[in-house]
Parts: structure tokens; C-alpha cells; sequence
């Protein structure tokens, strides 16, 4: 895999993050508990972020991920509360639903040719209103031990979740570079007039493109539930943004057609440590957020001068 310029950015950024918060908390940073609480809280964000990717490299984006993540996991928890169902069967549920929702984002964006930002805003608002209207508004806690274990679990002392996020990376890295469906995509999203005179069906990798994104939401979203024990229908309501800013930091075209898996990994590696960083110091939670978005200013600057051949 070739190394570009904008990636060694990235992983100077990250190494000067760890250096200023591994001086600004004393050391901190890199304890072991620290450690364990981004292990913790980075695989809900980093399954939501990589759903937006697949989107957003397509050259859409997908506004309903956090309403397809919420609505997955009060399918589950009220299967499994109420009606008695296993923590397989209730999270094989959940997912049926996180993949309608998908293949109605599909079906939209890819056949009847809607823009992808109003499609998944409105199936965003109405899985929303479904997922109140379920739960009334309360929140469904108190779930089965096996379930429990998928968010707060580990092996080995690594966070169950985290390992699935790094198999999930992983995973992309090799769908986006080694498989023809991974190509495409990328084709799709840079030229979908090209791509469909290539011989690619431009209609299929879209409506793919939505499911697979509905799919990460939805594990992201029983992953979420596990971790908190409770599911309900507004958790995760401020990471729809992060995501995009995630995205767009780690090198994803708004427009489509670029974008490394790597980068995005490093990117929201960056903004966990940025985040639990400021918790340890006990700074503001707005001060950090206001360091992102400078972060991502400051990449935007740079990148703009670095000549596209090498990024």
C-alpha cells in the first residue's frame, strides 16, 4: 500500500497528540484504566464513523445511522426483556430491522435517484418517531449478562468491543483494496456515469453501499446498548456530526471517490484521545470540541497545498 503525504500527517498529528496529553495529564494518557475507558468508548463511535465512510466514499452520506443504531438496539433489548428472547436471537432481530431500514435508504438513493442527504434525513426523523413511539419515550435497561458482555467485556483484558472494531478496520481495509465491490465503490463514487459505462451496476453498489452502512449502525447501536445496559431512542444523539468531521479529517471526499480506511482509523483515534485526554485534565468538554474543529481547519489548510498527485 502506497504512503502518502496526508497519511504521515495524520500519524504525526496522532504522535504530537499523545506527547502534549501524555505531558498535559502527568503521565495519565497512557495508564492502564485510561487505556481501558478508550477501549471502552471508541467502538460505538469508530462502527458509526466507518458506516458513514462507506457512504460518503460512495459519493452520498447517511443521515440515519444514529436512528437505525438506537432503533437496533430497542428491537433487541425489548425481545429480550419482554418476550424472553436469547441475546443471539434478539440481536439477529435488531439487525433485520437496521437492514430494512438500509435497503429502504437504498432502494430510495439507488432507483428512484434521491438525493442521499434528504433520503436518510427523513428515514432518519421517521425510525426516530418509531423508536418513541415503541418505547414512549423510557429508557429499557437492565439486559441479560451475555448481552451486557458484547459493550463491557473483554478478552485478555482487551475490551471485547474494541477487537471487533480492529476486525471490523481490518476488514475494510482489505474490502476497499483486495475486492471488486470495493473498487467500485470508489468508482461509483467518483464518476457514476463512467462507472455504469465500465459495465458496473451503478443501482446495486449503491443500494449495497446503504445496507452495509445500516449494518455497522445497527451492530454500533447493540454494541451501545451493551455498553450502557439501556436502550432508548436518544442515545448517541451528538455523534451524527462527529462522524462526518471523523471522515472528513482522515481524507474522505465529501464529494466521493477518496478515501483511506487507515486515515479515518488514525483520525478517530486522534479525536478519542483528544476527548478522554481533556477528561483526565478535567478540562471543558467544549474546549475539546472547539480543538477539533480547529484540527480539522488546520488539516484542510494544509492539504490545500499539498499538490493532489501525492496526497
Amino acid at each position: 500500500m502506497k504512503i502518502s503525504i496526508f497519511s504521515i500527517l495524520l500519524v504525526v498529528i496522532l504522535g504530537l497528540t499523545i506527547i502534549g496529553l501524555y505531558i498535559g495529564t502527568n503521565k495519565q494518557i497512557l495508564s492502564r484504566v485510561t487505556l481501558e475507558t478508550i477501549g471502552y468508548q471508541m467502538p460505538v463511535l469508530g462502527f458509526l464513523t466507518f458506516a458513514q465512510v462507506i457512504a460518503m466514499v460512495n459519493g452520498g452520506i447517511d443521515l440515519s445511522i444514529i436512528s437505525v443504531a438506537n432503533f437496533t438496539g430497542i428491537i433487541a433489548a425489548i425481545l429480550m426483556k419482554q418476550y424472553a428472547f436469547s441475546a443471539l436471537m434478539a440481536a439477529v432481530s435488531g439487525m433485520v430491522g437496521a437492514l430494512l431500514v438500509g435497503g429502504v435508504n437504498g432502494i430510495l438513493v439507488a432507483v428512484l435517484k434521491a438525493p442521499a442527504l434528504l433520503v436518510t434525513l427523513a428515514t432518519g426523523f421517521l425510525v426516530k418517531g418509531i423508536s418513541l413511539g415503541i418505547t414512549k419515550g423510557y429508557i429499557i435497561s437492565g439486559l441479560p449478562s451475555s448481552f451486557v458482555a458484547l459493550g463491557a467485556g473483554n478478552l485478555l483484558g482487551i475490551p471485547v468491543s474494541f477487537l471487533l472494531l480492529l476486525m471490523l478496520t481490518c476488514g475494510l481495509v482489505l474490502m476497499f483494496s483486495r475486492t471488486a465491490f470495493g473498487r467500485s465503490i470508489y468508482l461509483v463514487g467518483a464518476n457514476p456515469l463512467a462507472s455504469l459505462f465500465s459495465g458496473i451496476s451503478v443501482k446495486n453498489i449503491q443500494l449495497s453501499v446503504y445496507i452495509c452502512s445500516a449494518l455497522l449502525s445497527g451492530i454500533a447501536g447493540l454494541i451501545m446498548a451493551a455498553r450502557f445496559n439501556a436502550a432508548q431512542a436518544d442515545y448517541g444523539g451528538g455523534y451524527l456530526l462527529i462522524t462526518v468531521l471523523i471522515c472528513v479529517l482522515g481524507g474522505v471526499s465529501p464529494s466521493g471517490g477518496a478515501g483511506r480506511i487507515v486515515d479515518v482509523f488514525v483520525a478517530l483515534s486522534i479525536l478519542q484521545l483528544i476527548s478522554t485526554g481533556f477528561n483526565v485534565m478535567r478540562a471543558s468538554a467544549y474546549l475539546a470540541t472547539a480543538l477539533w474543529g480547529l484540527l480539522l481547519l488546520g488539516i484542510l489548510v494544509i492539504t490545500r497545498k499539498i499538490p493532489k498527485h501525492v496526497m
